[in-house]
């Protein structure tokens, strides 16, 4: 593992050339709020990994998030898959070795996505389900948006391709979820009393039997954290930006 290599190692191996940084190509936008802590933690990780003043070796195709939301809302999922090929094609004729699709939802077209070009794409859901299998979890409670819950591409994935039990809040609560995402996280506001309200949804789980939590939607991590929390929470963007370096180093 390159975190167990001194950076001084490190920076012998980069100037003889035994580190070759891959090009990560960004789809972000979804929203820029949770696309800039992406950026942030990529390069603070690179630069923790390699030494002095590496960065990640990175491009971004960042959405209009406001056309991505309207499309979303009315269930244009064609339209919506169009955008994201789109985006993966420019990215992959920029230069990039492989995808990361910043956002949890728009996995719902991960598969599409892929095979539309010819570099790997590296899925939310899995670093995630592997960090949650390693600590010997198997019950998890998702938060997301009402897509992500309420959908199966990506409970679906959590179950069938590593065995987890997957629960979601109810109905109601996961209209209180899905609200504070879309009228609050996506443009910065972060209010303590939906800080509350989260925190008495994630209780409700634990009540249910989670013995994790999933912030399966990139935002989230902009309300709460492990503080907010009974049980372990793992933050999809963080684990999801990490894993990227793994596999830019790779």
């Amino acid at each position: 593992m390159w975190q167990n290599r001194g950076h001084a190692e490190l920076e012998i191996c980069w100037q003889s050339g035994g580190i070759a940084l891959k090009v990560m190509g960004l789809i972000g936008g979804m929203s820029w709020e949770s696309s800039a802590q992406y950026y942030r933690i990529v390069n603070q990780e690179v630069r923790v990994r390699l030494g002095g003043v590496h960065s990640a070796k990175s491009l971004m195709w960042s959405m209009d998030f406001g056309e991505i939301e309207r499309l979303q809302h009315i269930g244009d999922w064609s339209a919506l898959t169009g955008e994201m090929i789109d985006a993966a094609r420019r990215l992959e004729a920029g230069g990039a070795d492989f995808l990361v699709i910043c956002t949890n939802t728009m996995h719902r077209m991960a598969d599409a996505v892929s095979a539309a070009v010819a570099i790997p794409l590296l899925h939310i859901a899995d670093p995630t389900a592997e960090k949650i299998k390693a600590l010997r979890l198997s019950r998890v409670g998702l938060l997301g948006t009402a897509f992500t819950m309420e959908q199966d591409f990506y409970k679906g994935r959590l179950i069938e391709r590593h065995g987890l039990d997957v629960i979601v809040p109810d109905e109601t609560d996961r209209k209180t979820v899905h609200d504070i995402i879309y009228k609050e996280l996506v443009v910065g506001r972060v209010e303590d009393a939906s800080r509350d309200a989260y925190r008495q949804v994630i209780q409700r789980l634990v009540d249910r039997g989670a013995q994790a939590i999933i912030m399966g939607c990139t935002e989230i991590m902009l309300l709460i954290s492990q503080a907010d929390s009974p049980v372990p929470v793992f933050d999809t963007t963080e684990l999801h930006a990490l894993a990227a370096v793994d596999l830019a180093l790779a």
